[in-house]
């Protein structure tokens, strides 16, 4: 995956297929490096565009559900927050947080609201505080370590 991301010569993926290149991003491991990928994402903003576009310029397709995948991917892969069971019944939350030292979110549960607010400290300790719904229950994982939530209440984790 390395190679891949560094190797110049390989064709790049359109900005729909690099949906699948960040997945196997994330997948290989390196969800930290997901930030360094969304240069196309910049470029947009830069633009003066406030939707995702299909493709880059020349494009007049500034609103496309193809280009629109870091909506959900910052909450997947950046905030580490994902289905760990059928149904969402169980919470996996896996921050991936690349240079960024605080970061917050939540995001819709058939149950309630998934929430979370991190702070990494200079020797790469993470504070956490987590939400999830009643009755769902679910996993942090930072650094190989894995440390179980409970659900309904704040769960306050430093690793």
């Amino acid at each position: 995956m390395e190679k891949i991301l560094r190797e110049p010569t390989i064709t790049q993926g359109s900005i729909y297929f690099k949906y699948y290149l960040h997945q196997a991003v994330a997948k290989a491991g390196l969800g930290n490096r997901y930030l360094e990928l969304l240069d196309e994402w910049r470029a947009q903003l830069s633009r003066g565009l406030t939707t995702w576009a299909e493709q880059p310029e020349p494009s007049r397709s500034d609103c496309h559900a193809w280009g629109s995948s870091p909506n959900i991917e910052l909450y997947r892969i950046v905030l580490g927050i994902d289905s760990d069971a059928p149904g969402f019944s169980k919470v996996r939350i896996s921050p991936n947080l690349g240079e960024l030292k605080e970061a917050s979110g939540s995001i819709p549960h058939p149950k309630g609201q998934v929430t979370v607010k991190y702070s990494v400290d200079r020797k790469n300790q993470l504070k956490a505080e987590i939400t999830l719904p009643a009755g769902v229950s679910g996993t942090l994982v930072w650094n190989g370590k894995e440390t179980p939530l409970t659900g309904g209440e704040k769960n306050c984790v430093a690793l």
